[in-house]
């Protein structure tokens, strides 16, 4: 019989979750059965805000594991992984992508409009945090920390002390608690991060029956897309504290497919707002995130990310899968 395959995740629900349906579509679509291994990382251990957690810290311990050859492979929210490849390491598939926008789940059924001056929203990435403020609705925005239902506890639990929450609806779809979302935000009003909704699974390069095996996972389109959105974050060299956001969709166009792609740089109390798109061929991706950067860079992007002070490529951290 043969050995099942360990596919290494981190412990909290979304990450069981995620790792469990990633699991089963292999199993179903190549006959290896899959068994899960929980890894601790440096984030779950922690409450601090994510931001200050420093780079990968919701990866780098199941990239320590696949090294080890603890685990035969890992599933990561892709948004979570930093843009600087890790050596000796290889993303296998990228799994077709669930809705990257972003939802609200307010008291009441309320939607963001009906929210009124002064509402408690509370979110954990910056991002948000910032296009929050960018909307100029005079909203009191708090970071939160804290797995689905501890967020979703800030409101709709006895104890709730909120009015709002923002999370990835990719999240609260694979979770099952999508009835609870009382609206999906458009992302003319709130732009999602990059890689958001999608999935990462990683095995080691030099294991190519693996590589080969999982491949059989991958989505073109939705690999395309992320190329795109997190070539736009390396090229920004985006610090921890500077909320980016990006977001590709493929469509048909009069030359065949091709990647629209939004990017904005935002000043974390909203007051300076750069916005851009770009449109190309999925074949060129990379380059279509890279230019769209360089058209931010040229329009003062760099003053808002402070690319003075921070330490360079691969420093992105904008969440936690929750």
């Amino acid at each position: 019989m043969t050995a099942p395959l360990r596919l290494g995740t981190r412990g909290s629900a979304l990450a069981m979750a995620q790792s469990g349906h990633v699991a089963e579509a292999l199993t179903a679509a190549t006959g290896r059965p899959v068994e899960l291994v929980e890894v601790v990382t440096a984030g779950d251990r922690s409450s601090a805000p994510v931001h200050r957690l420093g780079v990968g810290v919701f990866v780098s311990a199941l990239r320590d594991a696949l090294t080890a050859g603890t685990i035969d492979f890992a599933v990561h929210s892709y948004k979570d992984l930093p843009t600087a490849a890790a050596p000796g390491l290889h993303i296998a598939a990228v799994p077709q992508r669930q809705d990257p926008r972003d939802a609200l789940v307010a008291r009441d059924g309320r939607t963001l409009a009906e929210l009124p001056p002064g509402a408690r929203v509370g979110t954990g990435a910056l991002r948000r945090i910032a296009q929050l403020h960018a909307l100029g609705m005079q909203l009191e925005v708090s970071p939160i920390r804290g797995n689905v239902d501890t967020r979703l506890g800030r409101v709709l639990g006895p104890d709730a002390d909120l009015d709002a929450v923002v999370l990835a609806r990719a999240g609260l779809n694979r979770l099952g608690r999508a009835d609870v979302i009382t609206e999906t935000l458009d992302p003319m009003l709130m732009l999602p991060a990059p890689a958001q909704g999608a999935l990462a699974v990683e095995c080691r390069i030099d294991d190519q029956d693996l590589v080969e095996l999982l491949a059989v996972l991958d989505h073109a389109p939705s690999r395309a897309a992320v190329i795109a959105e997190r070539a736009l974050l390396a090229t920004l060299e985006a610090g921890c504290s500077a909320p980016v956001a990006a977001y590709g969709e493929l469509a048909e166009g009069d030359a065949g497919e091709e990647i629209y792609l939004r990017g904005a740089v935002i000043s974390p109390d909203g007051t300076r707002d750069l916005r851009l798109s770009r449109t190309g061929t999925p074949a060129d991706a990379a380059e279509i995130g890279k230019a769209l950067a360089a058209e931010l860079l040229d329009l003062g992007a760099d003053s808002i990310l402070g690319q003075e002070a921070h330490a360079g490529p691969g420093t992105q951290q904008f969440g936690s899968t929750e």
